[in-house]
């Protein structure tokens, strides 16, 4: 079946019941739909946030294979100065055995620093990395992960992206490293967007409040790939969009699915005080991943995932790196 025709043979929430009872909907729009797909075929990958080590780790991938979960890539949100070499090492392996990619997040936070403004009411600089020794802190972690065998890290600041950015193209890191953008920083609109995939950016988080339309917007400027939590955690605003998520792949594809958990305390910086707390949110963010494919295959939507094992990006737009 193609994905022209899957799309038509998907089916909305309810729809035959309201349409017996005259509340049929309108037709979705072909013009809003993207018309993107992932390099190799699929429109749409799936991710697991917030494993935060090893036995984390374990717990997802027993988990996942308990419930029949596919997943492509998890991520962890501490950093990578948070983990010995011996447990990137260890997850290293694990993932590489299952041929899922690995995501460390690189470096310092301004929410962690010093600095009183990311305490205020205004957020002041936020996540960023302030000042020269963050981002060289960042790109300290990038060094590190990637000569340990991480093939995939996660940035929270404009600087520090078009930095690794360059880095791979010095080879001080290695090429095919990809960078994804946090959701901490998501784009909210469609110049924006453009702009991180300009900087490097290979996998771009959104805020998980974006209307279906924001997307299509986005998707009529960029085709990188999307990264968007359907299950967001509460300081993220704990949105839970289960039964919009054909409908968000249509629209956004193409699309990592990210299975986060809402009523749940932070759990960053991780250490061993909150094991438990995070090894059951683990498992159950698995779980929440089984209902979202469930509902997808109710609905006929499931049909457009890109093989597992598979992480390119796919052709992206760059700013030019002068020498």
């Amino acid at each position: 079946m193609t994905d022209a025709s899957a799309q038509a043979a998907a089916r909305r929430p309810g729809e035959q019941a309201l349409a017996a009872l005259g509340l049929a909907a309108p037709a979705p729009d072909p013009a809003d739909a993207s018309p993107h797909s992932f390099p190799g075929g699929g429109r749409w990958r799936t991710e697991i946030p917030s494993v935060e080590g090893p036995e984390a780790l374990g717990v997802v991938l027993k988990e996942s294979s308990r419930l029949d979960v596919p997943i492509h890539r998890v991520s962890q949100g501490s950093g990578v100065w948070m983990l010995t070499d011996a447990e990137i090492t260890e997850m290293v392996e694990a993932t590489a055995e299952r041929d899922i990619e690995l995501c460390l997040f690189t470096g310092p936070r301004g929410t962690w620093d010093i600095g009183g403004s990311t305490r205020t009411d205004s957020g002041g600089a936020g996540l960023r990395a302030r000042g020269h020794d963050a981002v060289a802190g960042c790109v300290e972690d990038a060094v590190r992960a990637t000569e340990l065998g991480v093939k995939c890290l996660l940035v929270a600041d404009e600087g520090v992206l078009w930095t690794l950015h360059r880095a791979r193209g010095a080879g001080l890191v290695p090429a095919d490293t990809t960078l994804k953008l946090s959701a901490l920083v998501g784009p909210v609109n469609p110049a924006s967007y453009a702009v991180y995939e300009r900087l490097g950016a290979d996998s771009i988080n959104v805020p998980s409040d974006l209307t279906t339309d924001h997307l299509t917007e986005i998707r009529r400027v960029s085709a990188a790939p999307m990264d968007m939590y359907i299950e967001a955690p509460d300081d993220l605003g704990g949105y839970v969009r289960m039964y919009e998520v054909a409908e968000l792949i249509r629209r956004g594809a193409p699309l990592y699915l990210k299975f986060g958990l809402s009523k749940t305390p932070g759990i960053y910086p991780y250490g061993h005080h909150l094991r438990e707390l995070t090894l059951a949110t683990a498992k159950e963010r698995v779980r929440r991943g089984r209902l979202a494919l469930d509902l997808l295959a109710r609905h006929g939507a499931d049909g457009d995932m890109a093989p597992l094992g598979s992480r390119e990006p796919g052709p992206l737009h760059r700013f030019a790196i002068s020498s």
